[in-house]
């Protein structure tokens, strides 16, 4: 996830869609992807958000609404996105990005399936007022993470 590979095609324009929240990336290839802000906040390839290794992934739940509010370069491989949540530790490399336009409708569809299984709500408040009736985020009452706090 470098975004170093030779392979991997750059970016040429990225822009920031604020009413449509989306994130609109433009490839040296000709390929171009319109990216939904909760699609990358719930695929942010942050520890916090994949862990460290298979397994240790934390379900992002409400983030319906969450939206960019800052994009910072990282060299000349990829960029930090600054959610609307807080979250802002995850670095997305071009190869990632690309990646993640690539695949984007299988990626929420699995996205998908996981908050079904999960009993889990995309919606923000939904979410609060599970936690809320099940005792909280930390009696796992609220799916597997991502409650309101920075993550």
């Amino acid at each position: 996830m470098s975004g170093l590979n030779s392979d991997t095609p750059r970016p040429t324009e990225i822009k920031l869609h604020q009413k449509s929240n989306e994130l609109e990336l433009a490839f040296d290839n000709g390929s171009s992807f319109r990216l939904p802000s909760e699609f990358l906040r719930v695929y942010s390839p942050s520890a916090e958000v994949r862990g460290h290794g298979p397994g240790q992934e934390t379900l992002q739940v409400g983030k319906r609404d969450v939206e960019i509010k800052g994009i910072e370069p990282v060299g000349n491989y990829a960029v930090v996105l600054q959610f609307s949540d807080g979250h802002d530790s995850g670095i997305y490399s071009w190869d990632y990005l690309y990646d993640l336009g690539m695949n984007q409708d299988a990626l929420w569809q699995s996205y998908l399936a996981r908050m079904a299984e999960a009993g889990a709500s995309r919606e923000p408040l939904i979410h609060e007022a599970i936690a809320k009736k099940s005792g909280g985020c930390g009696s796992g009452g609220c799916g597997t993470g991502g409650c309101g706090s920075k993550g």
